[in-house]
């Protein structure tokens, strides 16, 4: 297996996580490279769920995990994850996990402007995980940022929390009405954790670097999905970050030609967690049966996702944006009990069938769906482990997906553990 991007397709909960899990087996290094504890990843090992939000999954096959400069990380949150990745017999010691020195660090008062800022906007907020990830992303921005390289100068570190403190305080009191933070309380709290952190800050690009050159072989886990991308998503319903394959170098300081393959994640139909527009959403007992099939609750949140049908307008900007060199489907064994299965192929909107994503709002919203129908297979495939045994009409409409992505399946996820997985094309030789 060359070097590899795990990349989700929709708009997150995928299942990245599982297969992530699955290809660190054949990788000597995993990296998430963007996002930050807005993200969750399930995987069931063994019959037990295990859940990471900031530590890349392949910590779970013990391979040595690193969290890229792209990464917004909560210092207080990866604690709890180590601690929690601990007492699941999961090491998680320095010698396992880097953090980039270079990764900007999730401050208390940007919780705190979070939450404020979504209360303030009511039935216009936006969705956002109140975690603080959109305005640490604000502040790398505009330059004003706390990076975990600051650690290691705590007087630095000091001058630099009392400096900003200024500002959001005066932020938090005048305009948004509410509770301000004391300087030296943050200081206390970064005290107190400083030294158990430091030992995990490394330079995270010269490592994979040298890594690469010593015939290393790298996956590159994203989180969130391609139509949550700051860039290319359903603006302003996005997160903070770039998702897209294309950020995989960036957000972990490795060079774009050191990238060999590029994996788009699908659910077998469509979810989304809060709000945005959702072209092929189902508002009726199929929706609620796929939701409660599925058990679609967010990982990181809990909130219910909404369900819909298969969007390959969708699929296809992904496949575009992301140069994807193959597919993983997941969740197909949810549609067992479906009498019909639809695709959703186009948007027609005043009078025009539109077949690339648009990026109006609007649009999105006052679309109507061209969808065609396909027979269900009303069969129980969470057992099946070979591709040729699947049902010819979910073989079906695996084979209408990949030509309506033009993108090839490599591999078909029946179920939750690691053995209901089909490989269809091998991408680890």
């Amino acid at each position: 297996m060359g070097n590899t991007v795990i990349v989700g397709t929709q708009w997150g909960d995928e299942g990245k996580g599982k297969i992530v899990d699955l290809l660190s087996e054949h990788a000597d290094y995993v990296v998430r490279f963007q996002g930050g504890n807005n993200a969750g990843h399930t995987m069931v090992v063994k019959g037990k769920e295990i859940i990471s939000h900031l530590i890349p999954s392949g910590i779970i096959q013990q391979k040595k995990c690193f969290i890229g400069n792209g990464v917004v990380v909560d210092p207080f949150v990866l604690l709890e994850e180590i601690d929690y990745l601990l007492s699941n017999n999961i090491d998680v010691s320095p010698d396992m996990l880097k953090i980039s020195n270079r990764a900007h660090i999730i401050m208390p008062y940007h919780r705190l402007i979070d939450s404020a800022r979504e209360a303030q906007k009511g039935d216009q907020k936006i969705g956002t995980t109140g975690r603080g990830i959109g305005p640490c992303y604000e502040d790398k921005a505009t330059r004003r940022g706390i990076r975990f390289c600051d650690l290691l100068d705590f007087d630095l570190f000091k001058e630099k929390v009392k400096t900003i403190l200024e500002e959001k305080n005066f932020y938090l009191e005048h305009y948004f009405k509410t509770e301000t933070i004391d300087p030296e309380t943050v200081i206390d709290q970064f005290q107190k954790i400083k030294e158990r952190l430091l030992p995990y800050v490394a330079d995270v690009s010269v490592i994979l670097f040298d890594g690469i050159n010593n015939n290393k072989t790298i996956l590159f886990e994203g989180a969130q999905g391609t139509h949550l991308d700051i860039e290319h998503g359903t603006y302003p319903f996005v997160t903070s970050s770039s998702v897209v394959a294309g950020n995989a170098a960036n957000g972990s300081g490795v060079g774009p030609a050191n990238i060999n393959e590029i994996i788009g994640i699908v659910k077998a139909y469509t979810t989304r967690v809060g709000a945005g527009p959702f072209p092929t959403e189902l508002f009726d007992d199929i929706g609620d049966k796929i939701q409660k099939t599925g058990s679609e609750f967010g990982a990181t949140t809990g909130r219910k996702r909404r369900c819909g049908w298969l969007d390959m307008v969708v699929l296809r900007n992904a496949a575009r944006l992301n140069s994807l060199t193959g597919l993983a489907i997941t969740k197909l064994d949810v549609l067992d009990d479906l009498d019909e299965i639809k695709i959703c192929t186009g948007y027609e909107y005043n009078g025009t069938i539109i077949k690339d994503f648009p990026p109006e709002i609007k649009i999105l919203q006052e679309c109507t769906q061209v969808y065609e129908t396909h027979p269900g297979w009303k069969q129980d495939i969470s057992g099946i482990t070979s591709f040729n045994d699947l049902p010819q009409n979910a073989k079906n409409y695996l084979a209408r997906i990949e030509e309506l992505s033009n993108v090839k399946i490599k591999i078909v996820s029946v179920g939750p553990g690691r053995e209901a997985t089909i490989i269809k094309e091998s991408i680890f030789n």
